[in-house]
């Protein structure tokens, strides 16, 4: 890993976006037998009207498509229309959705849609703005209707619904296990480098191979703090200039993930026997397999970036490169004590909290800093004022999102599955923060020789703390910043471990520590030859 600073995009996701309880479902079918049916997204207001939470007992009702009208006054609709007892679709703009609401009520309609062509955004305003009007309203997608009648026909029957939202999705149980998997192998991994790195001390040969292979940082208490101020300074930017800054980190991360792909499946190629034939070239020797494994992680990275937003199996690649990208970052970044972990989760966590819960009451918006970013800025950025008046419809920007988080479908079927959040999202950084500690610890018990207990302990504790960032979340209903939990879990853990055996001076001081103790034992070793070649040669 030749450029770290490649990598300090990883610390900026969320684990969840904000849950919004305005989606729901309509459900279309058309007349043929047996009736083929789809589920479109909609957006409506649960102060003006509460839809049920299913399908049963619902009666349909039969859609008028009136796209071609707007529906701000009586003028509009001919008297030759029947649209008694019909669900009406008509287009957004000029009006409020209330006046379109009464003009489709006056005329006996059952249902108001409003086709949008510029994204939806929840139709806003309290009970006392809809007086006098009954029927439901919802925002569709005009592209939706567009479909529905290319799927199902002329005659469709709409309902609409709002499922409740699951307490709990099955999709949390997957991103647990690669979370708690990828810091386990990431912590291993980093305590067998350790071990190599100690063996090499006793030999010049393998201290020197060591040198050329390894380019691992360490991080000093100076050093963290620069790292969150950068981290600091870097989300702010992206806040106010992430059209463009987007595509950097996309950049980026295409390349990090790519070098970290190549690093992980190297060290396991290299330890195959068979098939390590070379070539040369400017004198040096490379291994074929490697040229082609290069190869290989360049077009993984390559087509994720091509196909990135597309949603049926591009998180796929996005996860393998992220785990990646996080054991790689594991496994190269290394804590020397555990004061400079105490440093760097204690400020992080103190980062997130602020990001998360502070800013929303200094942005204008009330949303926090670290859920705009995370979630990226919609694709329709329109918002209707008190009087519920609409600007002109406008085509939405395509709606890029940084790629620095674990994704996976979303398994109970809800509003949210069709709505634009499919996935469960866990951010990189709640990955690897408590993994650089967990890496420390994997190296404590090798200098130490303490049988793994620090690393056990703290991977144990990084599960705890998953799981009740888990149950906060299905509580709370909304996004959480894991580090909140993950942080004291494996934090407090170490410690008791390090106090309960003893070793509190030697785990805070941590390498530096060990290397003073480790060249006063070769002191004394030398001296002791010295003074028994003297007394012989007497």
């Amino acid at each position: 890993m030749r450029r770290p600073w490649l990598l300090w995009a990883a610390l900026w996701a969320l684990l969840l976006p904000r849950v919004n309880a305005q989606e729901g479902i309509l459900h279309a079918s058309g007349n043929g037998i047996p009736p083929l049916t789809k589920d479109y997204c909609i957006r409506y207001n649960p102060s003006w009207v509460s839809l049920p939470n299913t399908l049963d007992d619902i009666v349909s009702s039969s859609l008028e498509n009136l796209t071609s009208k707007v529906f701000c006054s009586n003028s509009e609709v001919p008297s030759t229309l029947v649209i008694k007892d019909k669900a009406v679709v008509v287009m957004r703009g000029n009006c409020s959705f209330v006046d379109k609401a009464r003009t489709a009520q006056s005329h006996g309609a059952k249902i108001l849609l409003i086709a949008s062509k510029s994204g939806l955004s929840s139709p806003s305003g309290n009970k006392t703005d809809v007086q006098n009007v009954t029927i439901p309203i919802a925002l569709v997608r005009y592209n939706d209707i567009m479909d529905m009648q290319q799927a199902l026909g002329a005659r469709i029957n709409v309902s609409l619904y709002s499922p409740s939202l699951p307490e709990f999705d099955y999709s949390m149980v997957v991103i647990f296990l690669i979370a708690v998997l990828t810091v386990a192998l990431g912590g291993y991994w980093s305590g067998v480098s350790e071990l190599e790195d100690l063996k090499a001390v006793t030999s010049p040969e393998d201290r020197e191979t060591r040198r050329k292979k390894e380019e691992n940082v360490t991080f000093t208490p100076l050093t963290v703090i620069i790292f969150v101020v950068i981290c600091c300074a870097m989300l702010l930017l992206l806040y106010f200039f992430y059209k463009w800054l987007v595509y950097v980190i996309i950049s980026v991360f295409c390349l990090a993930s790519a070098m970290s792909l190549y690093n992980c499946l190297s060290a396991l190629i290299r330890k195959i026997s068979f098939g390590q034939c070379r070539i040369s070239c400017c004198n040096k020797s490379i291994e074929v397999r490697l040229i082609f494994l290069a190869g290989f992680c360049i077009a993984t990275a390559v087509v994720w970036a091509v196909f990135r937003n597309e949603d049926r199996w591009a998180w796929i690649l996005q996860d393998i490169l992220g785990v990646a990208f996080c054991l790689n970052f594991i496994k190269t970044l290394k804590m020397p004590n555990f004061k400079s972990c105490v440093i760097l989760l204690g400020l992080l966590l103190l980062y997130d909290v602020f990001f998360v819960f502070i800013t929303p009451f200094i942005t204008k918006n009330g949303e926090s800093i670290m859920v705009e970013v995370a979630a990226g800025p919609f694709g329709n950025s329109e918002k209707n004022d008190g009087n519920l008046v609409e600007g002109p419809a406008e085509p939405s920007a395509p709606h890029e999102k940084l790629p620095v988080v674990i994704r996976v479908p979303r398994l109970e079927y809800s509003a949210l599955t069709i709505c634009g959040m499919p996935f469960s999202l866990l951010g990189f950084g709640d990955i690897i923060v408590p993994g650089l500690l967990v890496a420390y610890c994997r190296r404590f018990d090798i200098q130490t020789r303490s049988s793994s207990i620090y690393y056990v302990s703290c991977t144990i504790a990084y599960a705890v703390g998953m799981v009740l960032t888990f149950v906060v979340l299905a509580l709370m209903k909304m996004g959480q910043p894991a580090l909140l939990y993950l942080v004291p879990c494996t934090l407090i853990t170490s410690s008791l471990v390090a106090w309960r055996r003893k070793e509190m001076k030697k785990f805070w001081q941590g390498s530096s520590y060990q290397m003073m103790e480790h060249l006063d034992y070769t002191a004394t070793e030398e001296s002791t030859t010295t003074a028994n070649e003297q007394s012989g040669e007497q």
